[in-house]
């Protein structure tokens, strides 16, 4: 079978995904974790990947950027292929002061600046939940592997924060919200589209801005916290 945007034969997508954001990340991930990987998508350059770890099937499968690009990727694999569990990993901006670059984040709910929810299902609510067990057992294996990380609430916005001209303005819409983590741009409408349609769904992400500090991550340094990011995930989908 295909979609309007995935070409990939419904017995090459397996029940788990990894999601990232960049179609190039998701090559990545296939390349230097998967063993007996091919590639199953490319319509649209949205680049996915089956393969296995350590004898476990999954795939990894590109959202792009935004909720309108995760909505349609997480509604048709959801839908149309049968997928059971999708686990966005990503990047992220510091909303909270204590977090530093590089953290990794397990986000337990997103509140939503967005339209995307309410269009789709009619649904206003301003907070969607991830999979809490998906999230114990990824906290779980996080403690047994020694992976650092926080856990806790992000916000999944629109806009891009560092472009944004009046930063005190989306500042303050955080701040009456109360004890956000990060910022991103997908994870809302993931976790809107799993309660809606019954499915388990989940957020790990890696902060690689911060309002709070100046300093530059080197290309190495975010290579190594996404790849423990990745680790992170891979490792938890032995339990599911």
């Amino acid at each position: 079978m295909s979609t309007v945007h995935i070409d990939a034969k419904k017995e090459d997508i397996k029940k788990i995904v990894l999601m990232p954001g960049d179609p190039l990340r998701a090559k990545y991930i296939a390349e230097n974790f998967l063993s007996e990987y091919y590639q199953v998508n490319h319509t649209r350059g949205m680049l996915a990947y089956t393969g296995k770890y350590e004898g476990v099937d999954v795939t990894v499968f590109a959202s792009g950027m935004g909720c309108a690009s995760m909505g349609i990727y997480a509604y048709e694999l959801y839908q149309f292929y049968d997928v059971e569990t999708i686990i966005r990993i990503g990047t992220s901006g510091a909303i909270s002061k204590d977090l530093e670059l590089l953290d990794i984040i397990i986000a337990d709910s997103s509140y939503e600046f967005s339209h995307f929810s309410n269009l789709f299902f009619q649904d206003d609510s301003q907070q969607f939940f991830a999979t809490k067990a998906l999230n114990d057992q990824l906290e779980e294996t996080a403690k047994k592997k020694g992976f650092s990380y926080l856990r806790g609430d992000i916000a999944t916005v629109d806009v891009f924060d560092p472009y944004v001209e009046n930063k005190d303005y989306i500042q303050s819409l955080y701040q009456n919200i109360g004890n956000l983590l990060a910022s991103e741009m997908e994870a809302s409408a993931l976790f809107s589209i799993a309660k809606h349609l019954g499915r388990n769904a989940t957020c790990l992400l890696s902060v690689v801005d911060s309002p709070y500090q100046t300093i530059k991550i080197s290309r190495e340094d975010r290579e190594k916290a996404l790849n423990n990011m990745i680790q992170l995930a891979l490792d938890t989908i032995h339990n599911l």
